[in-house]
């Protein structure tokens, strides 16, 4: 079997997903080609995964000051040439078109009359899981930004649909030297260091798309991306400040990390990343760069491991088996091997979810 496969790249965390799922796909003999849209080709790293893949400039969100900005979004998107790449991209041998909220590879498959498949994050949005800062332009960016004709989801829990548990990178935990690991991409230096440095009893450890050489200021040590490095640093802290991506939270959730986030302003998935984090008690959130909450959540413990299954094993299986098994028994079978803490067994039974997914709905959904 041949894919297209699509993947935002405007930040790391669909890009973190595949580079997970491209060895499980090729391990069940599945031939894939990779495209990517979202920013400049020269700014991808860490890549080796996708072989010999493809970067076309797409369409991207842009930020200032921590904060969505739709008139730069719209300004700096080039929507004729958006048009022209979806329009003459080739789709001729291939078995499948998968997007990860690609656009380009989404739309190119809708004007074509090809089904494609979107696994992502954002897909589970298409069901009413907790959501909030949803208005009209945000329903119209997830509906229409990467259209497909079947939406795999991935999230946190269930809350009763067929919705898959994240795709993880495997990280082998290391002795904590309690760091506190922070990556807020979107927030400039300064504002960090102004945040962090008055603490001086604690080593952050920064990971910054501003950083071009590693460089210690004080109590922060900050990095330039890189994925091998950000790997051990998350391995070895005691907790993670960060936006309200999925991907990165995920990963420190099956490490044990405690979580401190700032979403994205307008943003709104980021946004609804953070709430449902704390609404099931496994983060704590901060609307701005508020010293308060750092102070207070530096004297927290963290909540305990999640323990999701190979998410990315059981997905390239589904695809390689033709998708035979409908997506509530796969969804099901998944959650069924999850292991949440404690207290997040108690915050599902507050909001009175079952744990599990109920098979005779799923069934009929």
């Amino acid at each position: 079997m041949r894919i297209l496969y699509g993947v935002q790249g405007t930040g790391n965390g669909h890009i973190s997903r595949c580079r997970t799922l491209a060895p499980a796909l090729a391990r069940h003999g599945l031939h894939v080609d990779y495209l990517f849209s979202g920013r400049s080709g020269d700014t991808y790293f860490d890549m080796a995964e996708f072989g010999g893949y493809r970067a076309l400039p797409g369409l991207t969100f842009v930020s200032s000051n921590g904060t969505l900005d739709p008139w730069l979004t719209f300004k700096q998107n080039r929507l004729r040439h958006f048009w022209q790449d979806a329009g003459q991209l080739s789709l001729t041998g291939y078995d499948a078109i998968i997007s990860d909220f690609e656009p380009i590879s989404a739309w190119a498959a809708r004007r074509q009359g090809i089904p494609a498949i979107g696994i992502s994050h954002q897909a589970s949005f298409s069901h009413p899981v907790p959501k909030t800062g949803d208005d009209w332009l945000s329903r119209l960016v997830m509906r229409h930004y990467a259209p497909v004709a079947e939406a795999v989801g991935l999230h946190w829990f269930h809350f009763g649909f067929p919705i898959l548990p994240p795709i993880i990178d495997p990280i082998t935990p290391l002795p904590e030297d309690g760091t506190v690991l922070v990556y807020l991409p979107f927030e400039s230096l300064s504002a960090i260091q102004g945040l962090l440095s008055r603490y001086t009893a604690v080593n952050f450890v920064c990971f910054h798309p501003a950083i071009r050489e590693s460089q210690l200021c004080g109590n922060l040590l900050f990095h330039p991306p890189g994925r091998d490095a950000f790997k051990q640093a998350l391995a070895r802290c005691s907790g993670v400040i960060s936006n309200g991506g999925f991907e990165l939270a995920s990963e420190a959730l099956t490490l044990g990390k405690k979580l401190l986030l700032k979403p994205l302003v307008g943003q709104f998935e980021q946004m609804s990343n953070a709430m449902t984090l704390e609404l099931l008690g496994l983060a704590q959130v901060m609307q701005t760069l508020d010293p308060g909450a750092v102070r207070e959540w530096l004297d927290v413990s963290a909540p305990g491991r999640v323990i999701y299954p190979d998410v990315a094993d059981a997905v390239a299986g589904w695809l390689a088996g033709g998708r035979q098994e409908s997506l509530p028994w796969l969804s099901a079978r998944l959650w069924n091997r999850v292991c949440f803490p404690e207290t997040v067994h108690e915050r599902i039974a507050e909001m009175g979810l079952a744990e599990m997914p109920h098979y005779d709905r799923l069934l009929h959904i």
